[in-house]
């Protein structure tokens, strides 16, 4: 099932490097091979220089270059060794350079003008031999180069594109998406774009695929896709179910009337102030802020604890009482604030709550209920029995949200480096100061039910 749509091909014209653009990519791998080359000499350490990633396997788009080099070390050569040996080539070839974490450290920076990272890993010839889980990305190289069809390709790419222009593509922390490679593997098993758009648009969550014919194992993820280069590994444990619900949403859509904007969506209009004003006092809704400084630390740390805190933040606030029905953050302001948003009730907490006690027929335990609350303090109501149970009603601490968050916020576990900068200092608010110009898109993403191929 080929091609068959006019924008597919408008697409792939915009994506596809042309001869000029391969010359001059071709041209900066061998400058950096060399100049790699020139210092793993220095080292006298036997390490091999291989290229990776969608350069290596020609499934890169014109305007998404990252250049993927890795140094292959031998297993004989320490963790620590690693370390220390690929991180100084790294910064005697790359500039503005900027330290990593994986499984091994590894370095960030630019050469030319091309994002590049150099990364450690030890050379072994199958998965079961890895040490670290980076150790098998040269074997998917190599799995790719040997197996995708040269009109595939293009195939990849026009996937890539799509899952870019929903928002769906990349498999790091702040995504949580869909990887290049997990994209080459789709062409590899439903061979055109528009072949995967078709089955995708049916997919509910624990779809299963392999290129391999043995048993799939079980994982409790949305989309499961074993690596044909390592059979024990999920290739899409990244995928949220967010983001593969969006993935089946636009599929369907698509199929109904395909645009351009899925490839390349429109910027999104920012709703003044008023209109989102006005939108938020229409539900019956009360929004509360907790602002405090981003720490200075890469995405793939940041993005988790983030996601650890709200749920860290609505667990503990239903278990105050609070009724909350969302919580998000926000950090693209120009202050360099993380800002976490919930949505909750607009009415306060009653001034008591009604404390389930068990059943009368329990006597020990009864008997430890009395013991517990008959003489607290907090207690409005005496332990008492209705309905073959025991209840009683007791004072809350606290009624109102935001004197809650006030005084808990710092005692909630939220990750490392957010509990740091939080328990130095934070600023709980209402609406009203979230209501400001830095966090109109925001807002706007928030409160409007489009899509961003919809604009």
């Amino acid at each position: 099932m080929q091609m068959n749509n006019n924008i597919e091909k408008k697409v792939l014209k915009k994506i596809t490097p042309n001869t000029k653009d391969k010359k001059k990519i071709e041209s900066t791998i061998l400058q950096l091979k060399k100049k790699v080359n020139q210092e793993i000499i220095k080292k006298k350490i036997p390490i091999s220089i291989e290229l990776v990633g969608s350069i290596a396997k020609d499934t890169y788009l014109k305007n998404n270059l990252d250049i993927d080099l890795f140094l292959l070390f031998p297993i004989s050569i320490t963790k620590k060794e690693i370390a220390i040996n690929s991180l100084s080539i790294g910064k005697k070839v790359l500039n503005n350079t900027e330290e990593s974490y994986a499984e091994h450290p590894y370095i960030r920076g630019y050469f030319n003008e091309y994002k590049t990272e150099i990364v450690p890993c030890y050379k072994i010839e199958k998965a079961s031999q890895k040490l670290t889980a980076v150790d098998r990305t040269p074997l998917h190289t190599e799995y790719i180069k040997r197996n995708l069809q040269e009109f595939q390709k293009q195939e990849v790419r026009l996937i890539k594109q799509f899952f870019k222009g929903i928002g769906c593509y990349g498999a790091e922390a702040e995504i949580e998406g869909f990887s290049g490679y997990l994209c080459e593997i789709l062409i590899l098993k439903f061979k055109f774009f528009i072949n995967l758009i078709k089955y995708a648009s049916k997919w509910n969550y624990g779809e299963k695929f392999t290129l391999i014919n043995k048993k799939i194992p079980s994982f409790d993820s949305p989309l499961i896709f074993i690596d044909p280069v390592d059979n024990d590994r999920n290739v899409a444990s990244a995928v949220s179910l967010d983001k593969f619900n969006l993935f089946v949403f636009a599929c369907k859509q698509y199929l109904i009337k395909p645009r351009l904007t899925y490839f390349f969506p429109n910027k999104i209009p920012s709703w003044p102030l008023t209109k989102i004003k006005n939108e938020l006092n229409k539900k019956n809704f009360y929004y509360v802020g907790i602002i405090f400084s981003k720490p200075d630390i890469i995405d793939e740390n940041l993005f988790p604890q983030l996601r650890k805190a709200t749920r860290s933040i609505w667990y503990n606030c239903k278990k105050y009482g609070y009724k909350i029905h969302d919580t998000t953050f926000n950090i693209n302001n120009p202050k360099k604030q993380i800002i976490i948003i919930i949505k909750t009730e607009k009415e306060k907490l009653s001034k008591s709550y009604i404390h389930n006690g068990p059943p009368v027929k329990l006597k020990k335990n009864v008997k430890e209920f009395k013991n517990k609350w008959e003489k607290s303090p907090k207690v409005i109501i005496k332990p008492y029995e209705k309905n073959g149970r025991i209840f009683v009603e007791v004072e809350r601490e606290y009624t109102d949200i935001i004197e809650f968050l006030k005084n808990q916020v710092k005692n909630l576990s939220m990750g490392k480096h957010l509990d740091e900068i939080i328990k130095k200092n934070y600023e709980v608010v209402g609406l009203e100061k979230l209501l400001n110009r830095n966090l109109k898109i925001f807002w706007t993403k928030y409160l409007d039910t489009k899509k961003s191929w919809e604009y």
